[in-house]
């Protein structure tokens, strides 16, 4: 553990203006012509309202998302001919085309400017860490995404730790991360956002290659053990039929003495 938090920087999530209309088409089919024509089906969860059915312009979306430093947006989204034309909401959930990336989908989730939300949001890397720098240790990025509560007029588009002080064999637990004003993180205390791990000498490497070889040799050895594990009891039983022969032979030389007799 660090004896004081982490300074970080942050900066707040700005709500950007969108513009939504209303869809009255739900089904597969009709999802499949609005992408067809430009547009984007997506879902508002109001806090008091039930779910009500929008879509968006494709190309408007795409930048949105494009210049955000994640998928989590706040927006002032404008619903064109409907009688609460403004609502304050968050991009709760972005579906993607498993192959092709596009936007299939978007859910947005209503918030009002008073009540804190909880939010997943990106934390990344600043600085080079002395560790690294110094020592030739690899920066080791544990956490990527935290879990922050906080009205929405302070909720952080990411959140920035400063690494440079960090040295090998040393961490940065959640707990370490002092959060901004207005903020709280949420989370096991104890959790590793970032480390910076010893390098691995060449010795190292050329242990643990002497230490892999053996490994293969013995699979080969055991392999042509078991091979001629095989063989023997086959010869063992090939064997079994000599006394059954040998007593017939035996038989054979009995008979001519009988004769003779």
């Amino acid at each position: 553990m660090l004896r004081e938090p982490r300074p970080i920087d942050f900066k707040t999530m700005k709500a950007v203006a969108l513009t939504a209309y209303g869809r009255t088409q739900g089904r597969r089919a009709g999802a499949k012509k609005l992408r067809e024509a430009g547009r984007i089906p997506a879902v508002i969860y109001g806090r008091q309202d039930k779910p009500q059915n929008l879509e968006l312009d494709s190309r408007t979306l795409n930048d949105l998302i494009h210049h955000s430093a994640s998928e989590n947006v706040l927006v002032d989204l404008a619903v064109e001919k409907d009688a609460r034309p403004k609502r304050l909401a968050l991009v709760q959930e972005v579906q993607h085309h498993a192959l092709s990336g596009k936007v299939l989908h978007v859910d947005f989730h209503e918030i009002s400017e008073t009540e804190k939300v909880t939010v997943m949001v990106p934390i990344e890397a600043t600085g080079e860490a002395v560790g690294v720098k110094t020592g030739g240790g690899v920066l080791e990025h544990v956490l990527f995404k935290i879990k922050v509560r906080s009205l929405p007029k302070d909720l952080p588009e990411a959140i920035y730790v400063d690494v440079t002080s960090l040295e090998i064999g040393k961490s940065v637990h959640l707990g370490d991360i002092k959060a901004p004003e207005g903020v709280e993180i949420l989370g096991d205390k104890k959790l590793t956002a970032f480390s910076v791990a010893a390098p691995v000498t060449e010795e190292q490497e050329a242990a643990a290659a002497a230490a892999a070889a053996p490994v293969g040799e013995v699979e080969m050895i055991k392999e042509k053990k078991e091979d001629g594990a095989e063989g023997a009891p086959a010869a063992g039983k090939a064997g079994e039929k000599a006394p059954a022969d040998k007593k017939a032979g035996d038989k054979a030389a009995e008979k001519p003495a009988e004769k003779k007799k």
